[in-house]
């Protein structure tokens, strides 16, 4: 049988058609992620020891999940999170994007020289335990994970952090790094982390975002895009969108894994350049 998650490298796959279930940042979440599937109608169980430890999956009348990124950093069990997303993705059952922690939890595991912070300690700590075989599973599956994918004959398009309806189906280093990271200014904030701005406040486009990266309390569409980071890790909840009946589904964060270093919402808009006042 065909990997269906083969499919998924390019970043246009608009032939892929749904019905979808999107979720948000997991960040390491393993139960409130096996709840939501659950709620959602999948059968997840996990299965074996050591090398033989595998995620057991079965899907409701065809439906498959699609991951917005972030499975790691900052909640308490990442392995396992790794550990079910690439076994429903091998089943044919998921298809994820990258975010920016799991592609920095990548350029680790590569042997890049990165700064071991904003969670990445904990994942690290966690993998002190698992086969060299999972390091290499999980390192094969990252680095075939695409900025973003555009579905549904062009009605849907998932990214991370977001992405620009000109950059939709291409994958130049700008789209690249703008699904990754969303719009940013390259500053750093008086917060200490990146300056975001809002892209969302200036979409016009007809396929629908739906991204994360950015915790909000609650997930509501904003000129056709949805941000379904509702702060898991943090102690909001974790999120999905029914894709195509627009139907979304939460359940609660069990903790508070990790501090919330600015407020749960959206970013200010980019301010117009001085030619657009």
């Amino acid at each position: 049988m065909q990997n269906q998650e083969a499919h998924f490298i390019k970043v246009d796959s608009r032939h892929q058609s749904g019905p979808f279930d999107i979720i948000g940042d997991v960040h390491g979440c393993i139960d409130e992620l096996t709840t939501l599937l659950q709620q959602l109608g999948y059968g997840v169980r996990f299965a074996g020891t050591g090398n033989d430890r595998r995620a057991v999956t079965s899907t409701p009348a065809g439906r498959r999940v699609l991951f917005v990124g972030d499975l790691v950093d900052r909640g308490p069990n990442s392995p396992d999170v790794l550990r079910l997303v690439m076994d429903m993705a091998a089943a044919g059952h998921a298809h994820t994007v990258a975010g920016n922690h799991d592609h920095k939890f990548l350029r680790w595991l590569k042997g890049n020289k990165v700064k071991i912070s904003s969670g990445l300690e904990r994942t690290i700590a966690q993998l002190e335990g698992e086969p060299d075989a999972f390091k290499a599973r999980t390192l094969e599956f990252l680095n075939r994970l695409p900025s973003h994918a555009w579905l549904d004959a062009g009605r849907l398009a998932i990214a991370h952090a977001g992405i620009k309806e000109s950059m939709l189906g291409r994958t130049y280093p700008r789209a690249h790094e703008f699904g990754l990271f969303g719009d940013t200014s390259g500053r750093v904030g008086p917060d200490g982390l990146a300056e975001r701005f809002n892209w969302a406040a200036d979409y016009r486009g007809n396929t629908a975002i739906v991204y994360g990266h950015t915790p909000v309390a609650e997930a509501q569409w904003l000129n056709n895009t949805l941000c379904i980071d509702t702060g898991c890790v943090f102690g909001g909840k974790l999120t999905a969108l029914r894709w195509p009946e627009r139907q979304i589904v939460s359940v609660p964060a069990l903790g508070t894994y990790a501090e919330l270093k600015r407020p749960f919402g959206h970013p200010p808009a980019r301010p117009a350049k001085p030619s657009e006042r």
